[in-house]
């Protein structure tokens, strides 16, 4: 009988490529031509950041668009199924599946880093998903790009929640004002990209910083995630305030404290005395 994953791949396998290495998850979705998203891919790319988040023995992911000849990295919300109706709610108003478009710019409780690797044009919505990464990396064809407003509605899904903590304001407003494209170059000086690479070292050098950090103590990365959501934007005061509730079991921030009071906790500083690698447990 097939493990859980193995299934999980074989569900997605159409739309969604999941593979493993190591500690590390690569999730590749694939919707031709441009890799729009609609509801059934949203909810599968969701299964994939939900078996990250569940599985014990992953530590990180990378999320990329799989290769087509329009050279997008996705077009964002299929615009097509949404006039016909698709993904309207009376309820909710819009249904975008678990975790929000794509499945992980609302995905609050996924505490594992995830790197996006950007090729080609990340618009719209696939320009929003990608803000729901923790590390954006892209080849130098990559664009950015929000034509919501000349669409007649907001980049709501995303990025008017959180493009203008990731560049200054009035960057993030002129964008979202014009629809004007961000391109690669521009995107590394404002810093919302870490690196800039020729298309054919996009995706080795996303697995060079996946490594780097799946050697690392994978309840540290639960709490630097944990703490940047809550606190990042807090003053120096209540940050420091905050961390000092978690070294007495006090806090609002469980992984925090369980990094604190795990074995880990103690190893890195151990294996640095004896001159030898840690060896983290999680």
């Amino acid at each position: 009988m097939a493990s859980q994953h193995e299934q999980m791949v074989h569900i997605m396998s159409k739309q969604v490529e999941v593979t493993i290495n190591d500690h590390v998850m690569e999730i590749t979705f694939n919707r031709p031509p441009v890799n729009a998203i609609d509801l059934a891919l949203s909810r599968a790319m969701f299964g994939a950041f939900k078996e990250l988040n569940d599985n014990p023995d992953l530590r990180v992911a990378i999320l990329s668009g799989a290769g087509n000849a329009k050279g997008i990295f996705s077009a964002g919300w299929d615009l097509k199924a949404f006039a016909a109706g698709e993904s309207r709610d009376s309820e909710l108003g819009f249904d975008l599946g678990p975790g929000g478009l794509g499945g992980l710019p609302e995905f609050f409780s996924l505490y594992k880093p995830v790197i996006v690797a950007v090729a080609g044009g990340a618009i719209g919505g696939g320009f929003e998903l990608a803000l729901g990464g923790d590390v954006i990396v892209c080849a130098e064809d990559a664009y950015f790009w929000l034509p919501e407003m000349q669409r007649g509605f907001l980049p709501d899904a995303g990025a008017i929640q959180k493009l203008h903590h990731r560049i200054p304001y009035n960057v993030a407003m002129e964008l979202m004002l014009t629809g004007r494209k961000m391109y690669a170059d521009e995107a590394r000086h404002w810093g919302l990209v870490r690196d800039v690479v020729p298309g054919d070292q996009l995706m080795p050098h996303a697995r060079e910083i996946a490594a780097g950090i799946a050697r690392g103590a994978p309840l540290v990365a639960g709490a630097l995630k944990e703490f940047m959501r809550k606190y990042s934007h807090s003053s120096p005061e209540a940050a420091h305030a905050a961390v000092r509730r978690a070294w007495v079991g006090k806090s609002d921030m469980p992984l925090y404290e369980q990094m604190i009071q795990s074995d880990d906790f103690n190893e890195g500083s151990v294996a640095f005395a004896e001159k030898r690698d840690p060896s983290f447990g999680g």
